[in-house]
């Protein structure tokens, strides 16, 4: 591979160009209409380990396609479940968590 072929985040190199080139980038994702987790983390600002607890909770609309394993997100479903205001709290998630847990041990 040469140098004309790596792309931005290869390159270690952070001048104003670059940084601006990394940005348009990241407003390019969110024209999509589905989202992966790393869009989805730029898209909400949510970290990845968050989202992944949401998506094994069901707690975030995801793509239901059981012959894709990695995760999807409709960009749409996913402005109208942050407008509903999402409870996203760490003690939430461990709330709901516990309450799964004491459902699977019946």
């Amino acid at each position: 591979m040469n140098e004309q072929t790596k792309s931005l985040s290869d390159l270690n190199v952070d001048t104003p160009v670059l940084r601006i080139l990394k940005d348009i980038k990241s407003l390019m994702a969110f024209n999509k209409k589905v989202l992966n987790v790393e869009d989805l983390v730029l898209y909400t600002g949510l970290s990845e380990s968050t989202i992944y607890k949401l998506s094994r909770l069901d707690m975030i609309p995801k793509g239901d396609n059981k012959g894709i394993r990695k995760l999807f997100f409709e960009k749409d479903r996913i402005d109208a479940w942050l407008l509903g205001k999402p409870d996203v709290s760490d003690e939430y998630f461990e709330e709901l968590f516990n309450e799964k847990l004491l459902k699977n041990k019946r």
